[in-house]
Formats: structure tokens, C-alpha cells, sequence
């Protein structure tokens, strides 16, 4: 026999929060943990890159004494307006630090860039001893600028190993004052930065090849395309996306271009040859008790940078950046 049953009256389980309230709590707890996260780098950064600049800023508009007070500022004569970035724009030395640190900048991007692709693509392929060699090309770039600039100081002496080595091999009549020659000064320096800093372009670069798929070149190889061909045609073309970040990278760099050259020439020849933009900021913020005008030319420098890296982002970096946001940012 079957007992037939009804349905009870439905239990209600009780208040609870509505889902518009929870969707609030969880949104304003997700806040909280961002913040919670991104405020100790957000005071880092406010601390040690906005209040310099703005400070900088500031401090241009004012011919202020080497030891300087927060009341100088109140003093009416000590405002001068902008004829700090007039006298810079005008002063020769100052130009002549703009076409040195351009020539720099145009320099790694022509020599550095094209040698180190070459390099990159030669320790791709099978060789025996890739991984020490690798590791020997990496090495400069980690080593501290000061020391690598001080250890060139005195390979490139007149009586250092430089020169001894083209006197041992019959070559004397090259031996050069390799820093301390003002027309050839520049040079070496370029050199030196190159030396340095390859090392980064080349690793990076065989971090760029190590994605390109293998079975493009099989395929291109089965066509028949011959080896520069297929670098020509495929290899470069993917490589892309790696070139224009390194070139940005090199970009600002060679802008901010100072320990090295601060470290191995000589001041005199230095003021006459070599001359950076960051170099001469800080001889005339720091050393010739100038630091409203110095302040003046760390803006100009700091303007030059912005406007450069944003061009360079908008025309070159477009492409790149729109590939990088998916389709679920989008939405």
C-alpha cells in the first residue's frame, strides 16, 4: 500500500543579505586590498620621482646660492623667472651636451642594435660552448658602471694595455690618448658604452628568437629559402616586438647617459668633448654652486625624455600595445 504525501509549506531560511549588498562589500574589500598593496610603491614613487620633479621645477624658476635655504625662495630678487632655461638653450656648452648625448642615442641604435641582432642569431643555432659564451657576453652588463668606467681608465691610459698591445703587435703608430684627445674622445666613449651594454641587447634578443616557431623556417626551408632569407622574411619580421622595446629601452638610456662618462674622462676634457646632458647638470647643479640652473636643466632633460618616450610609445609601440590587451579588457 502507498502513502500518498503533500508538499509542506516552503522554510524560510532566514534574513540574509541581498545580493546588491554583497556585490558592494566584495567590491569595497577589493579596493581596500589594492590599496593595501600599491600604497607603500605609490609613496616610494610619489617620494622619490614626483617631489624631485616638482621640486626641480620649482627650484628652476630661482638663481639660488650652492647652500640654500627654504626662505631664499621668499627673497623677491632671487626670482628669475625663466632665464635659466633661456641661458641654458643659449649657453654652447649646453648645446654641445644635446649633440653629444643625441649622437649617443642615433649611435646605439645604428651600431648596437644591428651587432647585437647578428650575435643573437649566431649563438641561436647549434654551437658548441653557446652557454659559456652567452654567459661571457652577459657579464659586462652586470658590472657596476663605476667600476667597468674605472677599469677602462686605466686599460685606455698612454702607457696601458691598450697601447702596449698595438706597440707588442707593431701597431705604435695607432697607439692613441684615447680619453684625453678630444676628437677621438667621443668615440671611445662610445665604445666603451657599447662594450657595456651589448650584452643586454643580445640576451634579449635570444629571449625573442625562443619564441619564433621552428616549423616556420622548416617550412620556409622546404620552399626552398635559403638561411637569409628566412631571417630576412620571418626571423626579423616576429622579432619586431622585441627590437622596438629594446630600441626604447636604448632611447632613454642614452638620455640618461652619465656614470660612465662622469667616471672615465677627465673634467677638462670632458667640458670640451664629452659632455652629456646629465653630466653638465650635475657639474653645474652640484660642483658650480648653480643649483637653480641645474635644476633648470634637469627639467629641460626631464621634458626632452617625456616627449621622446611618449612619440616613441604613440608611433612605434601602438601595435605592440594593442596586441597586448585581450579581448576580456575590451569588455
Amino acid at each position: 500500500m502507498t502513502t500518498l504525501t503533500t508538499p509542506g509549506p516552503a522554510v524560510d531560511a532566514g534574513p540574509g543579505p541581498a545580493p546588491e549588498r554583497r556585490s558592494r562589500r566584495g567590491a569595497r574589500r577589493k579596493r581596500l586590498e589594492i590599496a593595501l598593496f600599491v600604497s607603500p610603491a605609490l609613496i616610494l614613487f610619489l617620494g622619490f620621482v614626483i617631489v624631485p620633479v616638482a621640486l626641480a621645477a620649482v627650484y628652476s624658476f630661482y638663481n639660488l646660492p650652492a647652500a640654500f635655504q627654504w626662505s631664499d625662495l621668499a627673497e623677491p630678487e632671487r626670482f628669475v623667472g625663466f632665464d635659466n632655461y633661456v641661458r641654458a638653450l643659449t649657453t654652447p656648452e649646453f648645446q654641445k651636451a644635446i649633440a653629444n648625448t643625441f649622437f649617443i642615442l642615433v649611435m646605439s641604435l645604428l651600431v648596437q642594435g644591428p651587432l647585437a641582432i647578428g650575435v643573437a642569431l649566431l649563438l641561436n643555432r647549434p654551437l658548441r660552448g653557446r652557454g659559456p659564451l652567452r654567459l661571457l657576453i652577459f657579464v659586462p652588463y652586470v658590472l657596476a658602471e663605476v667600476i667597468a668606467g674605472l677599469s677602462w681608465k686605466l686599460i685606455l691610459q698612454p702607457a696601458g694595455a691598450v697601447n702596449a698591445t698595438l706597440e707588442s703587435l707593431g701597431l705604435g703608430a695607432f697607439a692613441q690618448n684615447w680619453l684625453a684627445d678630444p676628437s677621438i674622445a667621443l668615440w671611445t666613449i662610445f665604445v666603451i658604452l657599447t662594450w657595456k651594454y651589448i650584452g643586454f641587447a643580445i640576451l634579449l634578443f635570444l629571449a625573442g628568437l625562443q619564441g619564433i616557431p621552428d616549423e616556420l623556417a622548416e617550412a620556409a626551408q622546404i620552399d626552398g629559402a635559403s638561411w637569409w632569407q628566412i631571417q630576412r622574411h620571418i626571423t626579423l619580421p616576429l622579432l619586431g616586438p622585441t627590437i622596438r622595446i629594446w630600441a626604447f629601452l636604448s632611447i632613454i638610456g642614452s638620455l640618461q647617459v652619465f656614470d660612465m662618462v662622469w667616471v672615465t674622462v677627465a673634467p677638462a676634457v670632458r667640458r670640451i668633448a664629452t659632455e652629456t646632458m646629465a653630466t653638465y647638470m650635475v657639474q653645474q647643479g652640484q660642483f658650480a654652486g648653480q643649483p637653480g640652473y641645474g635644476s633648470a636643466i634637469a627639467v629641460i632633460l626631464f621634458v626632452i625624455s617625456l616627449v621622446i618616450a611618449l612619440t616613441y610609445q604613440r608611433f612605434a609601440l601602438r601595435r605592440d600595445l594593442a596586441g597586448a590587451v585581450t579581448s576580456g579588457a575590451r569588455r
